[in-house]
């Protein structure tokens, strides 16, 4: 097997990240993108995926948080989509639950290179700390945009931290 990493970059006008991915890696991660619960969730991402995870991204946070939110999405996508190839020796199909307490997420996953994306639920709070929970959807829209993933997401729950926190959860266990 091939060594399966990727480095990506990317410059808007809102946002300068740098990110690098080790697919078959080990779940470490340095990640610093200005939002606190988003560097968690990344964190949890690699640690629960088996990735290996370097980020940072300097965003407009003066504005809001959208921009760092989606374009991180958009780079970590782009970065599975480069270290992935041409996908071969990968089990194409994958699914996981995940639960945190009273929330439940389901992730849904086929790396097919034919970006799709579906999602059921809505976060029980608007935000987390500087973090917009409804972002949370956008940022795996945007993650399986640009990983050409058909994606189909499904949350539950009472608490918004348990919501955002399983999903990410879900997509790392799927996409592992």
């Amino acid at each position: 097997m091939t060594d399966r990493r990727a480095s990506v970059s990317r410059e808007t006008a809102e946002t300068e990240i740098d990110c690098t991915l080790v697919v078959d890696g080990d779940g470490e991660s340095a990640v610093d993108t200005g939002i606190g619960f988003l560097d968690h969730m990344l964190d949890s991402f690699a640690r629960h995926g088996l990735f290996d995870l370097e980020l940072t991204c300097d965003g407009d946070m003066e504005v809001d948080d959208h921009h760092t939110i989606e374009d991180v999405g958009i780079v970590l996508g782009r970065a599975f989509d480069e270290a992935l190839g041409d996908r071969a020796g990968i089990r194409r199909f994958a699914d996981r639950r995940i639960p945190m307490d009273e929330a439940q997420a389901s992730v849904v996953v086929d790396v097919s290179g034919r970006p799709y994306f579906r999602f059921d639920g809505a976060f029980s709070q608007e935000r987390i700390g500087e973090f917009t929970s409804t972002l949370a959807r956008h940022f795996a829209r945007s993650l399986g945009q640009h990983a050409g993933l058909t994606l189909h997401c499904e949350i539950d729950g009472e608490n918004a931290h348990h919501e955002v926190e399983a999903l990410f959860k879900g997509l790392a266990r799927a996409l592992d």
